[in-house]
């Protein structure tokens, strides 16, 4: 193939050299050393080689430079590309259409698709887009397909965000009068049931693909009692046989145990019934319980513990025994404990993080 004669003699090699020291496009930068070598006699396929392209890529660039000079050696940028279909203000009323969800006797489906939101669209705006459009629009939107979360229907919205709110009022209130004035430490706890009949969690597997993994389907199971102190990187867990006011009273004695010597913790959880004060339950003198409103799990941390657990450590597998389970929930346990830096990133939530 016959090479092309660089024309342009306004710069020689040593001038090209100092034009891409100088050039903040890398690509464009290498371009004009290939050129450089070129005018330095090196031959065209071996210039090309060492600027990491072939031959015809450096004869299109040498055309590119003889039309335009070194302006024509950078990538040329894409134009603003067509109009949206939609005006930003429709734009944001379809967002909210996405974060309200549909209603079903309105809207006659139970959860968005991109063929139903083409729909609603065109209803309402006049305007067909075809469902790759409708994706292309949510994902600039900031919307992704995410898997959902159970919600009790007695979730109270108002009540969670009063909680969040409130946060630092509610933990104050809660302190009784021979905490006040001591260092205090937020922590925060939960359970959760581990064993045969376990979780299972996704994997890489080829697309289209049905990949297996095992399932156990005896009854076999123990319980992981689990606390953390976002603030300190700090874990305190238990793996009991139930989940009882005997077994809470075992779990906040180990938490009273990792409270810094003179601190005192307030350990939020939800309103189970061995959460709260009964006969058999033991509050250390240096811990006080703080409960969550009722329904509301994603307010505690401890349930993305426990997803990470599962993902990382206790899914996927078959328990032979009940001692298999409790050596399986140990270890993931420890392994948690020993990343105080992982604790804190999963575990510490904005609104809970103020001075007392």
């Amino acid at each position: 193939m016959a090479g092309v004669a660089i024309m342009r003699l306004e710069l020689d090699a040593a001038g090209l050299r100092r034009a891409a020291s100088r050039e903040r496009d890398a690509g464009a930068s290498r371009r004009m050393l290939a050129l450089a070598l070129v005018l330095e006699g090196r031959p065209r396929g071996e210039a090309a080689r060492l600027s990491g392209m072939d031959r015809q890529t450096l004869r299109d660039w040498v055309h590119r430079y003889n039309e335009a000079g070194l302006a024509g050696l950078r990538d040329r940028r894409a134009g603003n590309g067509a109009r949206p279909r939609l005006s930003a203000a429709q734009a944001a009323e379809v967002a909210e259409w996405v974060r309200r969800g549909p209603d079903p006797k309105v809207d006659g489906v139970l959860r968005w698709r991109r063929a139903d939101l083409a729909r609603a669209i065109a209803a309402r705006f006049g305007v067909v887009l075809a469902e790759r459009s409708v994706g292309a629009m949510l994902a600039r939107l900031g919307f992704r397909r995410l898997c959902v979360r159970p919600r009790h229907p007695g979730h109270d919205a108002a009540a969670r965000a009063s909680f969040q709110r409130d946060f630092a009022a509610l933990v104050t209130a809660a302190l009784p009068a021979e905490a006040r004035g001591r260092p205090l430490e937020v922590w925060w706890q939960d359970e959760a049931r581990v064993g045969q009949q376990g979780t299972l969690t996704r994997v890489w597997a080829e697309r289209g693909s049905r990949p297996a993994a095992p399932k156990d389907c005896r009854y076999s199971w123990a319980y992981l009692f689990g606390a953390v102190c976002p603030a300190r990187g700090v874990a305190a867990g238990l793996v009991l046989p139930a989940a009882n006011q005997r077994a809470m009273s075992l779990h906040l004695a180990e938490i009273s145990r990792q409270v810094t010597p003179g601190a005192h913790a307030v350990v939020v959880m939800d309103g189970a019934g061995w959460h709260q004060r009964g006969p058999d339950l033991k509050v250390p003198a240096n811990v006080t319980p703080l409960l969550l409103p009722p329904y509301a799990p994603e307010l505690n941390p401890v349930e993305n513990v426990w997803a990470f657990l599962r993902s990382n450590k206790l899914s996927n597998r078959v328990f032979d025994s009940y001692d298999a389970i409790v050596d399986a929930c140990c270890d993931a346990w420890n392994w948690l404990a020993d990343q105080p830096e992982r604790i804190t990133a999963i575990a510490s939530r904005a609104y809970a993080q103020v001075k007392f």
